[in-house]
Formats: structure tokens, sequence, C-alpha cells
């Protein structure tokens, strides 16, 4: 794999556990004031599923010796978009942004614009172009086909449990 490559790779891998350190920090707040958390078995499902993701798009740039080129800057486009987009969602959710699902006894309706534009921007602007962006960067075709529709399974169940969290929660939702 291309030497340039192999740096957006530590730099996307780095920024994620920096994400996370974040994510367990609120967590741990959230946790501690009383906030309640929904579908951990499928939070760990997601977490596994975006860490396989990554290792096998890893894994398959290498075996194809992926090289830095048009396709991989497309990739690496979509992924900062990606990722520009979950900084704009951690800043809007602020201390209610974690990985897991919780809802916290003060929890507050986020009305932002975003929010109405797009139902669940940390999930569609933020986490598909990222895995897209990450596989496409790589030349991982088929991590981007399988690994997507792997993916795509416990996604829709925070999706829905989100859902029902969250109008269970604000009668407005």
């Amino acid at each position: 794999m291309n030497s340039g490559l192999v740096l957006f790779v530590i730099l996307a891998v780095l920024f994620r556990l920096l994400l996370l350190v974040i994510s367990v920090r609120h967590e741990r707040a959230l946790k501690k004031d009383g906030a309640i958390e929904i579908g951990a078995k499928n939070s760990l499902w997601l977490m596994l599923a975006h860490i396989a993701f990554y290792a096998a798009a890893v894994v398959e740039g290498s075996i194809r010796g992926a090289q830095l080129d048009a396709v991989s800057g497309i990739g690496i486009i979509l992924y900062v978009f990606g990722m520009a987009m979950l900084v704009v969602v951690l800043r809007l959710l602020g201390r209610f942004w974690t990985v897991k699902l919780l809802i916290a006894s003060d929890h507050v309706l986020v009305t932002h614009p975003l929010f109405r534009w797009v139902r669940h921007p940390n999930y569609f602007l933020n986490i598909l172009p990222e895995l897209v962006g990450f596989a496409l960067a790589l030349h991982a075709y088929a991590t981007l086909i399988v690994g997507l529709v792997i993916y795509a399974v416990p996604l829709a169940v925070r999706i829905r449990q989100e859902e029902t969290a969250m109008r269970t929660r604000f009668v407005n939702y």
C-alpha cells in the first residue's frame, strides 16, 4: 500500500480513537447523572462492525497494493466530509454525543436545522461517508460492498432504537 495511504489510515485511526475518548468521557458524565443506556448489545455490534470494516479495508487495500490516485482522492474527500460532519454533530449535541445510545434525565431535543433536514446526520452524513470514503481510499471494493451490507444491520437496529427512545422522551419529536 502506498505510504500516503498508510499515513491516511494512521490519521483516521488516531482521529477515531480521539473521538472514542470524547465519547467515553461524555458517557461517564451522563451515566453519573442518571442517563439510561438503550441497546447496549447493539452498540457493541456496531462497534465491532466499525472495527471490522476498518480492518478489512486495510487488509484488502494492502493485498491490492492500493495506490494514491483519483479513486483514493475521492475516498479521502468523502472521508474528510464525514469526519467534518461528525465534528458538526458533536458540537451540536455537545455532552449528549456518544457512540452509545444514552438518554439523560435532562436530555434536550436538539432542533438545529441540520436535524430537521437530515433525520440522523450522525449516521447519514458521518458514518456512511466515512465508511465509503475509507474503503474507496484503500480500493477496498469487496469491503465496501460486503461491509456496508453487514454494517447496515446493526445501524438499522440503532436507528429504530433511537427513534423509539426519542419519541418516548420527547412528545414533539
